[in-house]
């Protein structure tokens, strides 16, 4: 569950100018994101993506396309944690 901002910012304003401009900051961009939604087909894609990074260009698209992963798990006594980042990428670039 994710924490409130609000009450964050009272704490950061009581502690000073440089944690209130922090907090107003934060609370900023807060307000100015937008609720996203989450789009199965791109969640398959990337769960498809092999580990490491991969950089081609199709010769009759001109474009280049990266697809990158990092996978681990880092124990720590008897728990630990996943770490599972994939992105994907498409850079187009054309003269108009």
């Amino acid at each position: 569950m994710p924490v409130p901002l609000a009450p964050i910012a009272g704490v950061a304003l009581r502690y000073g100018i440089r944690y209130g401009a922090i907090a107003i900051a934060a609370y900023g961009v807060k307000r100015a994101l937008r609720k996203g939604r989450t789009d199965q087909r791109a969640e398959d894609a990337m769960d498809r993506v092999d580990e490491g990074l991969a950089v081609h260009r199709p010769a009759d698209r001109g474009q280049t396309n990266a697809a990158a992963r990092f996978r681990r798990v880092i124990r720590w006594g008897k728990s630990g944690v996943e770490i599972d980042a994939a992105a994907l990428a498409r850079i187009r670039i054309r003269k108009v």
